[in-house]
Order: C-alpha cells, then sequence, then structure tokens
C-alpha cells in the first residue's frame, strides 16, 4: 500500500507542477531587444499608436510654376525635419486616384499633436491638399523605416 500511495503522491506532485506552469506567461521569444523594444515605444506586443494622416486633393490647386515647385521643395524639406524630430514614422505619395495624394504616419500622442505638425507643410498652408486624421495602431518597427531608408536612398529628392 505504501507504493500505491507513493505513486498516488508523486503524480499529484507531478501534475501540480504542470499546472502552475501552465499558468505561468511563456518566455518572450529569443530575438526579443528590451532595450530597443523601449527605445521604439512597443508595448508588451511590439506595438505603439500612432496618427495616419490621409492627403488628398485641396481646394486650391497651385499652378505649375516657381511656386509650385518651391512648395514642393518646402513639403520635402518639412518631412525631412519630422523625421529627423522622430515624429515622423512614414511618408510617401499615391497615385491621386480619388484624389487621394498621400499620407503621413505620425509617431505623437494624438490626432492633436499630429494636426499642429501638419499644419506646418507647405502644401497645406497653400491649400493644394488637405488632410483627414485617424489613429493608428502599428508596430513600433516601423519607428526603423526612416533609418533603414537612408541606407538605400541613391538619389535624394
Amino acid at each position: 500500500m505504501t507504493s500505491l500511495s507513493s505513486l498516488l503522491a508523486t503524480t499529484a506532485l507531478l501534475l501540480a507542477c504542470a499546472a502552475s506552469q501552465a499558468q505561468t506567461a511563456p518566455p518572450p521569444p529569443a530575438a526579443f531587444d528590451p532595450e530597443l523594444a523601449r527605445s521604439l515605444g512597443a508595448d508588451e506586443r511590439g506595438m505603439r499608436s500612432y496618427v495616419l494622416v490621409i492627403l488628398q486633393t485641396g481646394p486650391n490647386r497651385v499652378p505649375a510654376g516657381p511656386e509650385r515647385d518651391e512648395m514642393f521643395k518646402g513639403h520635402f524639406a518639412n518631412m525631412g525635419r519630422l523625421a529627423k524630430e522622430g515624429k515622423l514614422a512614414l511618408a510617401g505619395p499615391f497615385d491621386g486616384a480619388d484624389g487621394w495624394r498621400g499620407l503621413f504616419i505620425f509617431a505623437v500622442a494624438d490626432v492633436e499633436e499630429a494636426k499642429k505638425l501638419t499644419a506646418t507643410d507647405p502644401v497645406i498652408i497653400k491649400g493644394e491638399m488637405v488632410a483627414q486624421y485617424h489613429p493608428y495602431y502599428g508596430s513600433a518597427a516601423l519607428m526603423m523605416v526612416n533609418q533603414l531608408h537612408e541606407k538605400v536612398v541613391k538619389k535624394p529628392f
């Protein structure tokens, strides 16, 4: 009978250990880099909040010529400045279909801050484009795009 009691006690102990292990959180993936995650503002899922800005054709098309050229030169300079400040995670043009001209993804706390940043852009100031704002939740790794982009640019704007 002692063997049976011992076997039952051992089995109960093993089951308790297995249940205890099943309730603990799994360890992070081996590739997890806590310092990188912190520097990018990542939450526990590797995500963070952004504001997506859709740029659409505005009410004041600036005609071709020096004023338009200067406006777009300022547009690119403004995007470069915001990217260097770590506020603009991603930007790029659309094909213009349905008036959709481009996008910004800002790494900022809220829509109000994104509106202030967008208001500094010459295409918005001149009315060439207008903006729509949407909270967006995406990978914190998006914050690395600008750094990586510099390594693949052969001919800058």
